[in-house]
């Protein structure tokens, strides 16, 4: 009987092979992202999608790798797909708006930045977007506007040097130097080897003073 047994339970490891961890463990684009290795990231969601092009993870992964190696046009089409397969999801919502932001559409990557900030107000990348949003509005001369939205990022990210002195440079150019300069200042303290910061805050103390 137990001779039986053991025969019976050998071929049931033919039948059904014992999986082994390299096996199951599939290789995780996400993992190589946040590890910085954006190309192995892209090849692994190819493959993802090659076998389910409906897989919105892979969609959201991929074009946060393209963005990374800069290869925009790649990473629009990828984020298109994954608005088709989800219409609301913000993470593809944000990357739009970073795609277009990037190509310089910057009437279209405000409004995708809108609908993330009215359907995530609370959103894991909300502070990147109001420092993108930001950047547009100085882009565009609205530096009051861009005063908001760069007050906005700093308040959530307070340690971010350049976002302060990006929000220095917008209070300059609105003409409210002395708020210029605390927030040059700040970025400076931050990091005292920001030369944007320094120059800017140089240019706003001069200015000022002539006034």
């Amino acid at each position: 009987m137990k001779i039986r047994f053991a025969v019976f339970f050998t071929c049931l490891i033919f039948v059904f092979p014992v999986q082994t961890n390299a096996q199951v463990t599939r290789p995780d684009a996400l993992v190589e992202f946040r590890a910085g290795n954006f190309e192995r990231a892209v090849q692994i969601c190819l493959d993802e999608i090659a076998e389910n092009p409906n897989n919105l993870e892979s969609h959201v992964v991929i074009t946060w790798s393209l963005i990374a190696l800069n290869r925009y046009d790649e990473a629009l089409r990828f984020a298109r797909a994954g608005r088709a397969i989800s219409r609301y999801d913000v993470r593809i919502t944000q990357v739009l708006g970073e795609i277009a932001f990037f190509q310089g559409r910057n009437i279209e990557a405000l409004r995708y930045f809108q609908e993330y900030i009215n359907l995530a107000p609370e959103g894991p990348r909300i502070q990147l977007v109001y420092y993108f949003v930001g950047e547009i509005y100085i882009r565009l001369g609205m530096f009051r506007h861009a005063d908001i939205a760069l007050s906005t990022a700093v308040h959530r990210v307070p340690n971010n040097a350049m976002w302060w002195s990006r929000l220095g440079y917008a209070r300059e150019n609105a003409g409210d130097l002395l708020a210029a300069i605390t927030a040059y200042e700040r970025a400076l303290a931050i990091n005292s080897q920001l030369t944007d910061a320094r120059r800017g805050l140089d240019r706003s103390r001069q200015a000022l003073a002539g006034r």
